[in-house]
């Protein structure tokens, strides 16, 4: 049983670091940083280790959000939280927003959509396991009632609405701490196999060769 968690998050706008035991989180740091995210967020896992008086080898995992997600956040929480594990020696699982929001959610009687942000305007949309990149002419009508989690949902759930679906907006903008340890923990006490810490990327990435080309391989 995983008792002692360090979880980090850095797959929305606001980024999470908390060192969470049982049902308890004995150290937290959160906000939504502009620039230095990857700086920031060592800073808060030193800050939330020492506030909880416990080293990194003293965890019994490290979990981290996988996505779907921002691209730069993605790859800063991940890296980290594979570096600090090589480390210690603490074995690190990823966790996906759909089982993150969840484990935040566990009394809905409907399949749970979870919006987020995306690039251009768009919204990343996880349903059924699947995660897509759409915009409002791609936002798919259910044929059920569902209900709705992440940042973009109070958007995605007027559009819904709007057509006349059956839509539960909830409360639910960002994961918790507690949540994400609560997701790890389902996860794994279910039987089911410990997700792998590599990113979900749902857009491909935008880098484009250059218009002369590459240049030439040195000597």
């Amino acid at each position: 049983m995983l008792d002692r968690i360090l979880v980090i998050d850095a797959a929305q706008r606001q980024a999470r670091v908390a060192l969470v035991e049982g049902s308890v989180v004995r150290a937290e740091r959160a906000g939504s940083p502009e620039t230095g995210l990857a700086d920031l967020l060592a800073v808060w896992v030193q800050e939330c280790l020492t506030e909880a008086h416990v080293a990194p080898a003293d965890c019994d995992a490290i979990g981290v959000t996988i996505g779907p997600g921002s691209f730069t956040g993605l790859r800063a929480a991940i890296a980290l939280a594979q570096g600090i594990g090589l480390a210690a020696g603490v074995p690190v699982h990823g966790i996906s927003m759909s089982e993150a929001f969840g484990a935040a959610l566990p009394s809905l009687h409907r399949p749970l959509w979870v919006a987020l942000t995306a690039r251009r305007g768009r919204v990343f949309l996880e349903r059924n396991g699947i995660a897509a990149g759409v915009d409002d002419a791609d936002l798919p009508t259910p044929a059920e009632p569902i209900a709705l989690a992440g940042e973009q949902a109070g958007p995605v759930a007027a559009r819904l609405a709007a057509r006349g679906a059956n839509v539960m907006l909830t409360n639910a903008r960002f994961c918790s701490a507690l949540a994400l340890a609560t997701a790890l923990r389902t996860r794994l006490s279910a039987g089911l196999p410990p997700r792998a810490a590599v990113p979900l990327y749902v857009d491909p990435p935008e880098a484009k060769l250059p218009a002369a080309g590459l240049r030439p391989a040195p000597l």
